[in-house]
């Protein structure tokens, strides 16, 4: 699953935010607006200071026009749809093998900084002693949030990136922008007018991706560019020093990412991450809905030439040796596993390594195939040459409780037998369990055990695997099996309450299967273990620092019949209503026997969970003695959290659900938003001690990064909010300074 619903109710609903109404209006005061054309040119969309007052007012619509390669409508085939043009592999331009260039020392130049997605920087002028006289620089307004009777789906989650003299980012609804990375004044902005209707269970852009063209000449358009996918599938190119697109690329700067993919609808398929770049192939993967049908749309991976956009190759599960893109009525096999997290380009062995989920219809296996079932919730490799699989390493197997891989892949080197260095690939899961890669050939650098699962399973025909596997070389980013005596609530009769759910529900340990006759214990949940947000490496200290979350959740299968009367149905049926069984959580997936309903572990009384807090943790490892736990301590407040929906206003470090990650530097802090108590912090990165705060004007679901202008060091988050967290949606990104850089 994507990301879950779900959290929004464990993050607030279950530690209990103030709610936010459905079709509730975002903004900033002061807002300004931004010119619809693209053009240079100077914009109005930044300021220098905000009111952390997490309430926003609405501002203009920037937003008009039709998008030329809008998902399909309801039954309308891809295939009439314009393609650009494909090229064989083997007419591609043979290149050396790109070495990972290292970004100028100020920049941050991709989604975690650089090649090796470390989310580590080399600056140092902020420190553990000077962190705290930190104060907001400038404050840029996206212009992208919910308008008038509009069902709030936000969460922009985006990081941007910093190139030279352009901080480039893009909304939620991927509008490109080109900003001033000294005083966030708008450069450019090229809109794409990308409609409501595209947005599937969330408005995101991640990033964008920037690229150097070794065929058009320094100083022509489009010589560096920027890339970006999109919620309505475009993968769009555009000029960094104007922001027009680049017509030589695709079909008048864009691509068709709909060709091959069959009957679909919009919202149905999208892309939220920037697309690697490996030797001169763009790669892209895109999030497929949860819970809708069996025969959903393919998880399809997908290369494409990144000087002319012209399709090279596809990976498509159960065609392992077509590479071709279909034509005609043709399409890639439906159902198989998507890959919605950012995947990580390695130039130097000429892979992709890509974090895929599981098939269409997430709690029920057995309609997959074997092909599925071998690279589902696993790390492959594929060649970027051929789109072949070169290696693949699976983290849970026959995968029936949505442990799809949320996280990028960071890539460092460890230490070998023979002192030299092993090219290393570190993986966080949904689960907890961080396995350590040698990322030639995918074999496990520190120790894993497969170990005996605590059940064969009960659906007739849908076995369970009889192992899993365990990363025994890293400490676990979870808590011991829940027990009954760990059930927690405001009094005595929700800690009852919740006692009684317990018994009433099967619960063996991690994996426990399934079931119909009553609903089943899942921990660690489907949000983690690490998410999204992934972990952020110091290479000079050897210290990973890795959020993560505590938040089980109670699932039932249900039968057809009962499926039907609780009106679950996927998007794609005619009768399809919002709310009716849609995306994340509670799911129809039509074609198997079954639906799913699927709550959080709580108190729905009080909105508590029903286990005791921590709900989400911060840890630091030591990767270089013994990867050994060098302090961890609870993440987040109870100032925006508490029962029955009111936020308490208390300071308290209780842990709360997060998502987005971390940043460390050479200064020797760590920057984190991420907690559903809408603040941004930095820590000291050897003692965990948090050292500076700050309330943002929105939730701070988003990872964050630090650059450098002018010869000092900012840091930027994107105060996004998140609706399923139920934090503040806002339209601003907020960069911070130390106090005599400002502007």
């Amino acid at each position: 699953m994507r990301r879950s619903h779900l959290l929004a109710t464990v993050a607030c609903a279950t530690l209990a935010c103030a709610p936010l109404a459905a079709n509730a209006q975002f903004a900033p005061a002061g807002s300004g607006g931004a010119p619809t054309s693209t053009v240079p040119g100077p914009g109005n969309g930044s300021s220098n200071s905000f009111e952390p007052t997490e309430n926003t007012p609405a501002a203009k619509s920037r937003f008009s026009g039709p998008s030329p390669y809008a998902p399909q409508a309801p039954g309308v085939n891809a295939a009439n749809l314009p393609d650009i043009g494909s090229m064989d592999p083997n007419d591609v331009p043979q290149m050396a093998p790109q070495q990972s260039a290292s970004p100028a020392s100020g920049d941050w130049a991709a989604y975690g900084h650089d090649d090796s997605q470390m989310r580590y920087s080399p600056l140092s002028e902020i420190t553990p002693q000077n962190a705290d006289q930190l104060k907001v620089a400038f404050v840029y307004h996206t212009g992208s949030y919910p308008r008038p009777g509009q069902t709030n789906k936000w969460a922009a989650e985006t990081t941007p990136i910093k190139v030279g003299d352009g901080l480039y980012m893009c909304s939620a609804q991927n509008d490109i922008m080109k900003l001033d990375p000294a005083t966030g004044k708008e450069i450019w902005r090229h809109n794409i007018n990308e409609k409501y209707e595209a947005i599937p269970y969330t408005a995101a852009c991640k990033g964008v991706t920037y690229f150097t063209s070794s065929q058009v000449p320094e100083g022509q358009p489009c010589h560096n560019r920027i890339l970006e996918g999109t919620l309505d599938m475009r993968l769009i190119a555009v000029d960094a020093a104007t922001g027009n697109l680049c017509e030589g690329f695709g079909n008048g700067g864009q691509v068709n990412l709909m060709q091959g993919l069959g009957e679909s609808v919009p919202g149905f398929v999208s892309m939220t991450t920037p697309p690697p770049i490996v030797n001169g192939v763009v790669v892209v993967n895109h999030e497929v809905l949860d819970g809708q049908r069996r025969w959903a749309p393919s998880g399809v991976i997908r290369g494409y030439d990144a000087e002319s956009g012209k399709f090279l190759w596809a990976w498509d599960v159960n065609r392992p040796d077509d590479h071709s893109q279909p034509t005609g009525n043709n399409h890639y096999s439906r159902g198989t596993p998507n890959s919605w997290a950012a995947m990580t380009g390695d130039n130097a062995l000429g892979l992709v390594y890509v974090p895929t989920g599981n098939s269409a219809s997430d709690y029920y296996s057995a309609l997959r195939s074997d092909a599925e079932n071998k690279v589902s919730s696993a790390v492959v490799a594929l060649d970027v040459k051929t789109g072949s699989p070169r290696w693949v390493f699976q983290t849970a197997h026959k995968d029936v409780w949505d442990y799809d891989i949320g996280s990028q892949a960071t890539l460092m080197d460890m230490p070998g037998q023979d002192g030299q260095p092993v090219p290393a690939l570190i993986m966080p899961t949904k689960r907890g369990q961080t396995f350590v890669l040698d990322r030639r050939d995918g074999k496990p650098i520190l120790p894993v055990e497969e170990r005996p699962a605590p059940s064969p399973g009960v659906i007739p025909g849908d076995p369970r695997s009889p192992t899993q596997p365990w990363s025994t070389g890293m400490p676990a980013l979870r808590v011991p099996d829940l027990k009954e005596t760990d059930m927690w609530g405001m009094s005595p009769i929700d800690q009852l309450f919740c006692r009684i759910k317990f018994r009433r529900a099967n619960y063996t340990g991690e994996f426990t299967p399934p079931s119909v006759d009553k609903p089943w214990i899942e921990y660690p949940g489907y949000n983690g273990g690490s998410d999204w947000g992934s972990v952020s490496y110091d290479p000079q200290s050897g210290i990973l620092i890795a959020n993560w979350n505590i938040t089980p959740m109670y699932d039932q299968l249900v039968t057809r019949k009962k499926a039907d009367e609780l009106g679950l149905m996927p998007i794609d049926d005619p009768n399809y209503k919002p709310g009716g069984g849609g995306a994340e959580g509670n799911g129809a997936m039509d074609g198997t026997p079954y639906g799913i309903v699927v709550t959080p572990f709580w108190d729905q009384y009080t909105g508590m969970m029903c286990n005791r807090p921590p709900y989400g943790m911060i840890t630091a490892i030591d990767m270089k003695h013994g990867q050994k736990v060098l302090w961890q301590h609870p993440l987040g407040t109870a100032r925006a959290n508490g029962p029955w929906g009111l936020p308490t206003g208390l300071p308290w470090e209780i842990g709360t659900p997060n998502n987005g990650g971390s940043v460390v530097t050479a200064g020797g802090v760590v920057f984190i938003a991420a907690a559903t108590d809408n603040q941004i912090r930095a820590i000291d990165e050897h003692t965990g001690k948090v050292v500076w705060s700050a309330v943002l004007p929105g939730g701070g679901q988003a990872n964050p990064m630090t650059y450098e202008a002018n010869g000092h060091q900012y840091v930027a988050i994107m105060a996004g909010g998140h609706h399923f967290m139920m934090t503040p949606v806002s339209d601003q990104l907020v960069v911070y300074a130390l106090p005599d850089h400002k502007g």
